[in-house]
């Protein structure tokens, strides 16, 4: 059950129109999270700065270790909305969530998320030296920066209720 809820297109402010119809431009239609985010504009745009950052990340790490990085922390989250997102795009891709194998890369994505998630002010050093040696400074950023906006959404699902997309459910983990 949902707190709040998505917004209704046709009363909205134009301002929100304005996002809504963006959001079809860009993305091709608009999710039950971004619905419910469109009742505040600026909450909205806050949010969709996960998109600039994956643009940032693209060509540094690849589509599939931001959907790796982005379902280790959905995981640790507990979020249902995004683990079923990012199972998705992995499904799509071609991978099967629970068999493929993550390159070296990813897996030190998937551990350097779920450290993120699970206990912030505690990411061992250890993998921080390997993030370290892997990544510029600037890449660092924009990775703890897009792990931060990947819980945001988390919390905000979670805490929300925002229902599942039914076009999530097929993706749903069995």
């Amino acid at each position: 059950m949902s707190y709040i809820s998505q917004i209704d297109y046709e009363h909205a402010a134009p301002a929100v129109r304005e996002a809504h119809d963006e959001e079809v431009r860009l993305r091709g239609h608009v999710t039950n999270m971004k619905r419910t985010l469109l009742h505040s504009p600026a909450a909205y745009r806050a949010y969709m700065e996960w998109y600039t950052l994956r643009d940032e990340l693209r060509p540094v790490v690849g589509d599939r270790a931001i959907w790796v990085f982005s379902h280790a922390i959905s995981a640790e989250t507990d979020c249902l909305i995004c683990t079923t997102f990012f199972r998705r795009a992995l499904i799509d891709a071609g991978y099967s969530p629970e068999t493929f194998q993550p390159t070296e890369e990813e897996e030190l994505l998937i551990e350097f998320g779920r450290a993120i998630a699970r206990a912030s002010n505690h990411v061992p050093r250890e993998i921080w030296t390997r993030i370290r040696e892997r990544y510029d400074e600037a890449a660092a950023v924009n990775l703890v920066a897009f792990a931060g906006i990947m819980i945001a959404t988390n919390i905000f699902n979670n805490v929300v209720g925002v229902t599942l997309d039914p076009e999530l459910e097929s993706y749903r983990k069995p």
